[in-house]
């Protein structure tokens, strides 16, 4: 944004781009009260330009009528007075250390410029006090703070006012749902091969698993789902989908079986539920390095790849050339990385990424995928956000139907970062769908699915 920022001051001045954001801010206090007249509003104002922000939207509100306070946010009561709305333009994204909001009453609307004051602007950490807004006015673009960590809490809805700063290049984009759009449309002359995707996961006692990721990928839309078990012969029952065509594998020396069979498939998911011992590890890494199709690499796929020295050959391939995308959740990355990913989502998917070489997903509240610095045929940010997680989500088996969306992205065309990307936030989607009391994994693919064909009704393909 300093950049951007610094682009539009060639041709306007900074006087122009506050008295923008000003207006912005002032159109948004006029929707939240329904009108200026005779209210009562505080203007919290900082010296710096977010401060100025505050002043000019103050000016406006006051010339439709509002009782105006302006309160120096360097000398603010530790408790502000009874008003109708708390305008925060104390302090901005460049805010660094430690702030202590005043209190205001607990039905007193807050309206932030930006970012709420103290909420740093690259992570949404909050060492302080915040007030916490119902709603934030911030420009041009979304900023990582409000998305990440307390922010995402503390910002209430944010509204993106465009005030004439051009965005032409971005580092990180966040999926909306529009962005369904880049799911290929399905050909004509398509058969159930096209989009097949092979799921090995499972075990003996973790067949549910399997049955997970299986169901997910059909769902997203895999044509064919080819399912290997290792360990559970060609008469063993399991929650697998009945679409599912089984492929028996022994317990151990199972990976060339599995090569075999990729060929006439367009994605590999390979980790929920296969275990931990030498075999399954070994067979794991074989499997991966020699992949001619992409690769899902989830759950125990991820403790077999060791960390970044050891999982770096292997995601490089043994003469093939196809994406891998890891999924970790937090415990996971440090097992990879050697240290926990902090509170900077961007940061710790990107660290990842361009050390193992693959496209890494980080789980959590805010998903954030990072292709690596030398990735091929990927031109868009090099970081995508998911935020449309929620904590029903937070329950056994989420993850490995989430491994299965990605796979059937993946296998419809789609590159690998988008893949990613697009399958959290349509899971996370699924998630709201749901049930907001006990939700269970084996809801989300029908969710998956009704989310996906509306989409192909609005785009008018359904």
């Amino acid at each position: 944004m300093r950049a951007a920022d610094a682009a539009a001051l060639k041709s306007l001045d900074e006087s122009e781009l506050i008295r923008r954001a000003g207006f912005a801010v002032a159109v948004v206090a006029l929707r939240m009260l329904g009108g200026a007249y005779g209210r009562r509003i505080v203007v919290l104002a900082g010296k710096g330009n977010n401060g100025n922000d505050g002043r000019v939207a103050a000016a406006v509100l006051a010339r439709r009528g509002a009782v105006i306070e302006l309160v120096d946010a360097a000398s603010a009561p530790s408790r502000l007075g009874r008003c109708d709305l708390v305008i925060d333009a104390a302090y901005g994204t460049g805010f660094s250390g430690t702030y202590d909001a005043p209190e205001v009453d607990e039905d007193t609307a807050v309206l932030a410029v930006d970012i709420p004051s103290g909420i740093n602007g690259d992570t949404g950490e909050m060492p302080g006090r915040a007030l916490r807004a119902a709603r934030t006015v911030t420009f041009a673009a979304l900023k990582p703070g409000l998305l990440m960590g307390d922010g995402a809490a503390a910002s209430g809805r944010v509204n993106v006012a465009d005030i004439g700063v051009p965005v032409d290049v971005t580092a990180i984009g966040l999926v909306e749902d529009a962005d369904l759009a880049w799911l290929p449309a399905r050909s004509p002359h398509a058969n159930k091969w096209a989009n097949a995707v092979a799921v090995v996961a499972g075990s003996p006692g973790m067949q549910g698993a399997a049955g997970l990721s299986a169901r997910g990928a059909a769902r997203a839309g895999a044509g064919m789902v080819r399912l290997a078990v290792p360990g559970a012969g060609p008469d063993a029952t399991g929650p697998w989908p009945d679409e599912a065509v089984r492929l028996p594998l022994g317990a151990a020396g199972w990976a060339d079986d599995v090569l075999g069979l990729l060929p006439r498939c367009r994605a590999l998911v390979i980790g929920p539920g296969l275990g931990r011992d030498d075999a399954t590890v070994d067979a794991v890494r074989r499997v991966i390095a020699r992949s001619p199709v992409p690769v899902v690499a989830d759950a125990d796929a991820l403790f077999a790849l060791g960390d970044v020295a050891s999982a770096r050959p292997v995601i490089a391939g043994d003469g093939v050339d196809r994406p891998v995308v890891l999924t970790p959740h937090d415990g996971e990355y440090g097992r990879l990385a050697g240290h926990d990913p902090g509170p900077d989502r961007v940061a710790a998917a990107q660290r990842l990424a361009d050390a193992t070489g693959a496209v890494v997903l980080v789980k959590g509240s805010l998903t954030a995928v990072a292709a690596p610095g030398e990735a091929d045929g990927f031109s868009g940010p090099s970081v995508l956000l998911a935020a449309a997680g929620t904590p029903a989500l937070a329950t056994a088996g989420t993850g490995d139907v989430l491994s299965g969306i990605i796979g059937a992205f993946l296998a419809r065309g789609l590159d690998a970062p988008r893949a990613a990307a697009l399958a959290a936030h349509v899971h996370g989607e699924a998630g709201r769908w749901g049930r907001p009391e006990g939700l269970v994994s084996g809801d989300l693919p029908d969710l998956v699915a009704d989310r996906l064909s509306e989409a192909d009704t609005e785009a008018g393909r359904g």
